[in-house]
């Protein structure tokens, strides 16, 4: 009995110290970024290009999805505004699947951006990669980078990390409450997951 007593007192510290530790990754992505996001068109200095990360143009039921519009809305808004000249949209492309040609064809017919402005990153399959391909292959490192709130705290991590001139825009987010937290939850998680890459260069899943 006693030595059950024993493991179990030895798996709830190993539990207390792996969650501090997770605590203490977000608060070192929070302190690396800390100042570079804005919500406010107004207060946001001006950057050569706008990265804008991608996401599903739909929700599973087909009506258009909240976030992405959200996106789109903000990286209009910083070319309209003269913050940005040109517009590199970063996503996913797969058999029958192009998030980039949605997106730039919602900033075009939607937006009324110019098509002759925008750039697309077809293998931003995620996060750390589209932040990487905008600095390694098409040679942008001074950028504003388009998501919403909780997502920009982990790509501007990447984005510091590498040496970009890097802010950060918050596009509109969704309030609902099961995405609200689910979308939390999972960003705690990812910011744990950017930490570990940058100190061991191993991508956690």
């Amino acid at each position: 009995m006693n030595r059950f007593l024993t493991i179990l007192k030895s798996c709830k510290n190993i539990a207390e110290i792996t969650f501090l530790l997770m605590v203490l990754a977000n608060i070192w992505v929070f302190s690396i970024t800390n100042g570079k996001t804005y919500s406010r068109i107004s207060k946001i200095p001006p950057r050569e290009i706008a990265l804008v990360l991608g996401t599903s143009p739909k929700m599973r039921s087909g009506i258009s999805n909240p976030y992405f519009v959200a996106r789109m809305d903000a990286a209009a808004l910083l070319y309209h505004h003269g913050k940005i000249k040109k517009i590199l949209v970063s996503g996913e492309k797969s058999k029958g699947y192009d998030e980039t040609e949605a997106m730039k064809n919602y900033l075009i017919f939607q937006e009324g951006v110019p098509e002759n402005i925008i750039m697309q990153d077809t293998e931003g399959f995620n996060t750390r990669r589209s932040i990487n391909n905008c600095k390694n292959s098409f040679k942008k490192s001074n950028v504003i980078i388009v998501s919403q709130g909780f997502h920009n705290l982990r790509a501007l991590f990447y984005a510091r990390n590498i040496q970009m001139n890097a802010l950060a825009f918050d596009a509109r987010d969704v309030y609902k409450n099961e995405s609200f937290y689910r979308n939390q939850f999972r960003e705690f998680l990812a910011r744990v997951s950017a930490v570990v890459y940058y100190i061991t260069g191993v991508e956690v899943k």
